[in-house]
């Protein structure tokens, strides 16, 4: 056995899909999921049927929580017109607000003019992340600089927007990237083979795409990894005429960001710059104290769909190699996973950000 030990993976962008949708997922099962998978903390996203754009709102996900969870939580707050009123009153208890530039699962996006709104009243040293693909990642960043926003984008995924994101960091603009393990461990040609269960948004892109994104992860022009993770159940796939989109990832990113440090496309200590320290610094997270993973490093396993502890049962990378295998997790200093095996009752806790 060659053990190796990390501090516990954050994931700063998972959708839980309570309340609304608990057929895909729950509080309950995504956090299980999380920590199956060595993730000790999971920010969850505000565009369930039932929207997170109120105190109202909020207070209801919190209700829901208690209790019932396995990793730590927080959320975010929907960036919309109708919620502007209450991104004050919200601050202190969210990590910051999504806002979706283009079209994706919910019902959130908004237009240019009320985007150019959203933008001028985020309180100052908040983080806005943006759901912006493309020429609207453009208009994003182009918002930021009017604005003086801190800006995040999410799931990076061309070459093109990895190279504007390294032009705006040079121009001292405050602004970070994340990158799903999906756009670096699966391309367009993979759709052939996955069929709808290879179907996100942003779609999965080209190969030069994925060997840019490698390399602005490797120069530090993406700052941290985050899933996406978007459950849907099967049947929801399946659907021919419109599949929903999305795939999970919660349980298999640190399995398969390991498999690349032990392939070298990546040093440990990037993998854990990438799932601790910027997402901490970035999103104001309290660090989460005897926390942390043990990894053996001479074991290898191939995924599979069968030991899928999400809701959904399924994930894209089955039939996938993986070098380490996680041996235990451990929660402030009790062990809460031990070689597979969850050894506890949901012990997380909900977290707030650091004022």
């Amino acid at each position: 056995m060659k053990l190796i030990t990390i501090p516990g993976v954050i994931d700063a962008h998972v959708h839980l899909r309570e309340p609304g949708a608990t057929q895909k997922e729950d509080m309950t099962s995504g956090t299980k999921a999380a920590v199956s998978g060595g993730v000790t903390l999971v920010v969850d996203m505000p565009n369930n049927p039932q929207p997170t754009n109120s105190p109202q709102a909020l207070e209801n996900k919190v209700v829901l929580a208690a209790n019932r969870i396995y990793s730590d939580l927080g959320f975010y707050f929907a960036a919309t017109p109708e919620a502007i009123p209450y991104f004050t009153t919200v601050k202190d208890r969210v990590f910051g607000y999504k806002l979706y530039m283009n079209h994706t699962t919910g019902n959130l996006i908004v237009t240019d003019e009320q985007a150019q709104a959203i933008f001028a009243k985020i309180p100052e040293g908040k983080t806005l992340i943006v759901h912006a693909e493309g020429e609207t990642m453009s208009k994003a960043i182009a918002l930021a600089k009017k604005f003086n926003t801190k800006l995040h984008i999410a799931h990076v995924s061309l070459a093109s927007e990895v190279h504007e994101i390294k032009k705006a960091k040079e121009q001292g603009m405050n602004i970070t990237a994340e990158v799903t393990p999906h756009h670096l461990f699966l391309k367009s040609d993979d759709v052939k083979r996955l069929g709808s269960y290879g179907i996100m948004k942003p779609p999965l892109q080209t190969v030069n795409d994925q060997e840019v994104l490698w390399e602005g992860l490797r120069r530090g022009i993406i700052d941290i990894v985050a899933t996406d993770h978007a459950p849907h159940t099967i049947d929801e796939k399946d659907n021919g005429e419109k599949p929903s989109f999305g795939v999970p990832g919660v349980e298999t990113m640190l399995p398969l960001l390991f498999t690349a440090v032990a392939e070298k496309r990546i040093s440990l200590e990037t993998l854990v710059t990438v799932t601790n320290t910027n997402p901490r610094k970035i999103f104001s997270i309290p660090e989460q104290l005897d926390t942390y993973v043990e990894i053996d490093a001479s074991e290898s396993y191939v995924l599979t769909n069968q030991k899928v502890v999400s809701k959904c049962g399924w994930t894209p990378f089955a039939g996938m190699r993986i070098k380490g295998k996680i041996v235990s997790i451990y929660l402030r200093g009790h062990k809460i996973v031990d070689n597979e095996k969850i050894m506890i009752e949901p012990t997380g806790k909900l977290v707030t950000p650091m004022i």
